[in-house]
């Protein structure tokens, strides 16, 4: 049977057939299986730095311009920087430069740098926008795979990238083939909703980690399409691997750097899942939802208007899977001056 939380609606359905290997797992076993191999992954690079070398980290920051900090090299983190000023960083970074290069706040940094610390209050937040409607979609598919009694799963096809500017963050998903004509009531998405927004509420961490093709394949071992979607990825890959982000004990593949923590995401709202037609793995089905980040809040009178527009099917060029996002969706208001601060020695 299957069960969207807290709707109390069932559907009598048999269990998708989406693994990769003859042994039908539970959902939960595949998370744990997936998250277990991530952990193990995650070890294994740590321990290839067994002395404590020293790297120097040259901040970019208002008010702290050319300030120097002494982090570890392969344990540090942005967020380990971040620490060593105020909990204003803390709380309020989103993403990181390296380099000039966008960073996870979590991801190790392995050698000199410079670093920058970006927010949504930034004069230019295009960056940070473009890693929250992603972690936005991450977040609408984790909900999704968790949504379901843990006999059944759902096979989560894709995040595609899109501009904000299209009203709503979106992600593609295969459901069991007796569901084909099932569409989803309102209080199915508000179900899903209070599901997100339970995920924000823990704060937890979107941790990343780089892998090579093999590590990946095994991470994503009882689902194709998933396994079609490293092979794909790796090979656009300069570096020849992917990035794997974790959650909670949920893993995903992602095409590029997420948030911090689902804490950052404030209003949230699951709006539609739209039929796409039948596919490769089945009915093609793409779930949308629309969100402001912890720094920004629309009226309701504003958030009905958006709602209202993130509720249409967002349409996805082939292609255009690399586009920048843009940050037009957020409410504009003055960005902010943060103070000078001195590092804690």
């Amino acid at each position: 049977m299957l069960l969207l939380c807290g709707s109390g609606t069932a559907v009598v359905v048999p269990r998708l057939a989406s693994s990769a290997a003859s042994v039908r797992l539970s959902a939960a076993e595949v998370r744990g299986r997936r998250s277990a191999v991530f952990s193990r992954e995650q070890a294994r690079q740590r321990s290839l730095y067994p002395r404590t070398e020293k790297i120097e980290v040259t901040l970019q920051i208002p008010g702290l311009q050319g300030t120097l900090l002494v982090m570890n090299k392969g344990l540090s983190t942005p967020h380990s920087c971040a620490r060593h000023l105020t909990e204003w960083y803390v709380t309020s970074s989103a993403l990181a430069l390296v380099d000039g290069k966008p960073w996870s706040l979590h991801q190790p940094l392995t050698q000199s740098c410079s670093l920058s610390l970006l927010t949504f209050k930034d004069t230019d937040p295009l960056l940070v926008n473009q890693a929250y409607w992603r972690s936005c979609a991450a977040l609408l598919g984790q909900v999704l795979q968790d949504a379901f009694k843990e006999d059944f799963s759902v096979e989560l096809l894709s995040l595609p990238e899109v501009l904000v500017t299209s009203g709503a963050f979106c992600c593609d998903v295969v459901l069991d083939p007796q569901l084909d004509a099932w569409n989803p009531s309102e209080e199915s998405l508000r179900s899903l909703t209070r599901g997100a927004q339970q995920l924000i509420h823990r704060d937890l961490p979107w941790e990343p980690l780089e892998v090579a093709p093999p590590v990946a394949l095994e991470v994503f071992s009882h689902s194709r399409c998933k396994q079609k979607e490293v092979e794909e990825k790796s090979a656009q890959s300069p570096k020849g691997t992917v990035i794997l982000y974790r959650c909670g004990d949920h893993v995903l593949l992602s095409g590029g750097p997420l948030v911090a923590r689902t804490g950052l995401c404030s209003q949230y709202e699951v709006t539609a899942i739209h039929p796409l037609g039948e596919g490769k793995w089945g009915l093609h089905r793409r779930a949308q939802g629309l969100s402001l980040p912890l720094q920004q809040q629309a009226h309701h009178t504003v958030w009905r208007k958006l709602r209202s527009r993130a509720e249409k099917l967002v349409e996805v060029p082939t292609g255009s899977t690399n586009e920048a996002i843009s940050d037009t969706l957020t409410l504009p208001s003055a960005p902010e001056q943060t103070p000078p601060h001195t590092p804690q020695q």
